[in-house]
């Protein structure tokens, strides 16, 4: 799929095979209702949601649904996804398996909170 073009969330689910549609339009689903207010965006040729800050983003791969938390997502849940490949600022989830709804759910709303505290701190300032 060129991605470069893309320009809305259901413009770049679609550009990809069933199965990978499925669990792109899941992932979106579990991020909105962890974090309903968040904003929908494609930012670096992506999905992405913002409340106050980036909050995460995700791509889809061809073995692989990349999930981006940031550098704090991915430390503050090290445990929790040692079963997964990651880096500092992404995991991978593998397109034959389910997603971990839970801890995805998790996640976003760890991102959601530190969004809204450094919001706060900046506001104190």
């Amino acid at each position: 799929m060129d991605k470069s073009t893309v320009e809305s969330v259901n413009a770049y689910i679609a550009g990809f095979p069933k199965a990978t549609r499925e669990l792109l339009r899941e992932m979106r689903a579990i991020i909105m209702n962890a974090a309903p207010e968040a904003e929908e965006t494609i930012s670096y040729r992506m999905p992405a949601y913002k409340y106050q800050g980036i909050l995460v983003y995700f791509a889809a791969y061809k073995g692989h649904i990349g999930f981006y938390p940031t550098a704090s997502g991915i430390h503050q849940f090290q445990k929790e996804i040692a079963a997964y490949k990651s880096s500092k600022g992404a995991v991978q989830f593998p397109l034959d398996k389910p997603l971990p709804a839970g801890l995805i759910t998790k996640m976003v709303k760890f991102k959601v909170k530190e969004n809204q505290e450094k919001a706060k701190a900046k506001k104190k300032k």
